[in-house]
């Protein structure tokens, strides 16, 4: 059984957002380049399977010494290394002048999630829909709060009255309060 295609191609460019979280930027800082593009990485494989998304992220060649290649992570996500001297904003122009013909016959989305101003007008110019590095952070984390919601186990309560799931201290009290009101 295949899946469906993805709703939309994401286009992150990978050192924009770690430079622009502060949560990334502690993490480079401390534990190095390496440590915040794999948390980044992480952060974007579910949110990538909970929307749907073809997620591509880009990160410079310039601090790499090795030729540019692509990393298949999971089914929905990769990254791309550009190649020596290219950088993710022009691998990402590319990616968007070749991606606009074939996503709109689809009738797809390609989004690009970036805070480098110059790269919003040149990505929405050819018809990109953008998105901050802050944007992409807040939908990420309410993506994750979702799914603990939706996989967290319901509590079951003993009974059809609210008083029913009150724990042991919080029931002697509501009883305490109704002596106090009989008086």
């Amino acid at each position: 059984m295949t899946s469906p295609p993805p709703s939309a191609v994401l286009l992150v460019d990978g050192y924009n957002i770690i430079g622009s979280w502060n949560k990334l930027i502690y993490t480079r800082d401390r534990k190095g380049l390496e440590a915040a593009r794999w948390e980044l990485v992480e952060a974007l494989t579910s949110y990538s399977a909970f929307q749907g998304f073809d997620t591509k992220v880009v990160f410079d060649a310039h601090y790499r010494d090795t030729p540019g290649n692509n990393e298949v992570i999971t089914e929905n996500l990769s990254v791309y290394y550009t190649e020596f001297g290219q950088t993710a904003d022009t691998f990402i122009e590319k990616s968007c002048a070749v991606l606009r013909h074939q996503l709109l016959p689809l009738q797809r989305r390609l989004i690009v999630a970036t805070s480098d101003r110059a790269q919003k007008l040149t990505v929405v110019g050819y018809g990109a829909q953008w998105m901050s590095a802050q944007e992409l952070a807040y939908e990420i984390e309410s993506t994750a709060q979702r799914l603990r919601r939706k996989h967290q186990p319901r509590k079951q309560s003993s009974g059809r009255f609210l008083a029913n799931s009150l724990d042991d201290k919080a029931r002697r009290r509501l009883a305490e309060l109704r002596m106090g009101w009989k008086d």
